[in-house]
């Protein structure tokens, strides 16, 4: 065993090198005397601590790119890697797109590694040795990492993350009595999205120094809305914005009271530390990425919608730089963050508000998988029981979507879209190709049920047991016109508010606060989807409602804006085809049923 040679491959950014960490420290452990060769990104080297690799390669240029590989800076890495004459290589990543798992391919290949190790998915063919990969979040990274490196006989026990300490001195720092707190505005310039407001981080700051008097030290790049906080301060605080090394940044985290910051690399330094941490995450995915500890567990700050993590979910990347709108990381406000902050420095237990939302929530019944989305097999009465249990309960607002082939294929292509279908409390199956789907795969649907028969059906039900709906969306008057209809059928509806409105996230928190104060039971939006799901999803934990569902045109059909196809029509499953008689422009749009039908066979097939 003495001769035997490892290289070990993770290319992407700071925190991804941090988490590989422990791996290595097992592997070094297990195999002394084994030579272990890294491969690297060139940038997240300097955080490596001494002794863990024998031997580093860094890649430059281009951190994972697969184009970076054949730069010329590279090239001569990869024949490098054939003298190595290695035993195994290890690739801690993920397999998520084609052009990546041919790079990782050539890697093995240049290494002359007889055996090669990672997670295994449908699109990876070249590995030896392998655990299967059930997806980002399915376990966290660390852990993933530690299990193939127990492929080589190292042991896949928890241990803490490491990284390279340098003492850091600076005159500003003192030796203050004052707690001192470290924030960190930025995420690296992978993805913008993670990062909370500045002015939300000045915010928090001002209140720590108002009631603990707290030193506020600002840390990061250029690039990291450091000067936009400092200023917000009034420079009332100490700014060490690009004047660290990533050691010496581990250094001025190790000797606060206090870290602060949004999902980065920073945030995975500030784990390995023993100072307290508050992390903030919004699109991407804290089951895969949440601080890694073996101690005290550390705050994780998360609204809870519904639409995320939109990152990094199952085996896609998803929406990498999140939505327009942010709410996720909007809803996470300066009064939670600075209670805790305050709890940790006043040594009080701060309450937690870690909120996980890969899985979706209990089955409420049956659901088959079509193309990967869940449809629900219920009838009507079963969706008119569920949704009195869900109002007699009160446990909080639970989302309805209202499914068909088209919804679904569009789904397959919109990262967050699918994701919202994934974990809405139910999918009702409207569309008559969901039928046939259904048949195709073994598992037939008990019947179609569709939002615009839903909507009166449900009106029905509201008036006999008292429940108040609110009508939101459509254009002007729509929604006004529609509830009026359904009032005059159903003399004792209690109609909660009508509102059209629109989905922009800039009107959004007008709306959930009228929606709110009117007391709705049930709350009906009309903005088409995807959007009418996007903005349910997003502000979904703040709906003091029972049950929340798009409907689309519905209200149209209701206010007889426009009309429904003829009963028997509806009967034979044809509404598809008047509405593109009355509507040509439909064309485009159709021509997503035969990309349905040829995708739902070749499920079938598999």
């Amino acid at each position: 065993m003495a001769n035997e040679r490892f290289l070990l491959v993770q290319l992407a950014d700071i925190g991804d090198l941090v988490l590989t960490t422990p791996a290595i420290a097992a592997l070094r452990e297990a195999r002394p005397q084994a030579s272990i060769d890294l491969f690297a990104s060139e940038h997240t080297l300097p955080c490596l601590p001494d002794g863990l690799a024998d031997r580093v390669f860094p890649f430059k240029g281009g951190g994972n790119a697969s184009r970076a590989l054949f730069s010329g800076a590279n090239l001569p890495t990869l024949a490098q890697f054939r003298r190595g004459d290695y035993d195994a290589v290890v690739f801690f990543h993920h397999f998520t797109k084609r052009a990546g798992v041919l790079k990782f391919w050539l890697i093995a290949k240049a290494s002359g590694a007889r055996r090669v190790i990672g997670l295994q998915n449908a699109q990876v063919w070249f590995l030896t040795d392998a655990i299967t990969d059930g997806g980002f979040g399915a376990r966290h990274q660390a852990e993933y990492w530690l299990d193939l490196v127990a492929k080589l006989g190292a042991s896949s026990a928890a241990r803490p993350a490491q990284v390279k300490r340098e003492a850091f001195e600076y005159e500003a720092l003192g030796d203050a009595v004052a707690p001192k707190v470290v924030i960190h505005p930025g995420s690296g310039g992978y993805s913008k999205a993670r990062r909370w407001l500045p002015e939300r981080f000045a915010a928090v700051a001002k209140n720590l120094q108002d009631s603990h008097d707290a030193k506020i030290i600002l840390v990061g790049t250029a690039n990291d809305n450091v000067a936009a906080v400092a200023q917000l301060l009034n420079e009332d605080c100490v700014n060490l914005a690009g004047k660290t090394s990533l050691p010496q940044l581990a250094d001025v985290i190790a000797r606060a009271d206090l870290f602060i910051g949004a999902d980065s690399g920073v945030m995975h330094i500030a784990a390995t530390t023993d100072t307290p941490l508050i992390s903030i995450f919004g699109p991407t995915n804290s089951n895969a990425w949440r601080p890694w500890t073996t101690g005290a567990e550390p705050i994780v700050m998360r609204s809870g919608v519904e639409c995320s993590p939109c990152s990094y979910v199952g085996q896609g990347i998803g929406a990498r730089e999140g939505c327009a709108a942010r709410t996720c990381m909007k809803l996470v406000t300066v009064d939670q963050v600075a209670g805790a902050a305050a709890n940790v420095l006043a040594g009080r237990a701060p309450a937690r508000n870690i909120r996980r939302a890969n899985s979706p929530p209990p089955a409420t019944s049956p659901r088959i998988d079509i193309l990967g989305l869940p449809v629900n097999a219920l009838t009507y009465n079963d969706w008119l029981r569920q949704i009195d249990s869900w109002i007699s309960s009160a446990k909080g607002a639970q989302h309805v979507c209202t499914v068909n082939p088209e919804f679904i294929m569009i789904a397959r292509g919109d990262p967050i879209f699918f994701n919202i279908l994934n974990r809405a409390a139910i999918c009702v199956p409207d569309g008559v190709g969901l039928l046939w789907a259904s048949r195709q795969l073994g598992a037939p649907l008990p019947g179609r049920v569709t939002g615009s028969d839903g909507v009166p059906l449900i009106a029905q039900h509201a008036a006999e047991r008292g429940w108040k709906i609110f009508f939101l969306g459509a254009a002007e008057g729509i929604a006004d016109k529609a509830a009026e209809i359904l009032r005059s059928r159903y003399p004792r509806l209690r109609v909660a508010g009508t509102y059209a409105g629109s989905p922009a996230e800039h009107e959004e928190d007008e709306i959930v606060k009228l929606v709110n104060a009117s007391g709705a039971d049930i709350l009906f939006v009309a903005y088409g989807a995807p959007k009418q799901d996007k903005w349910i999803a997003r502000n979904l934990p703040r709906l003091k409602v029972s049950m929340a569902m798009g409907v689309g045109g519905s209200f149209d059909f209701i206010a007889g804006i426009v009309p429904r196809a003829p009963a028997w029509m509806q009967k034979r499953g044809l509404e598809w085809l008047y509405r593109l008689l009355r509507q040509p422009w439909r064309l485009k749009r159709m021509m997503r049923l035969p990309r349905f039908v040829i995708a739902v066979l070749r499920q079938s097939r598999r």
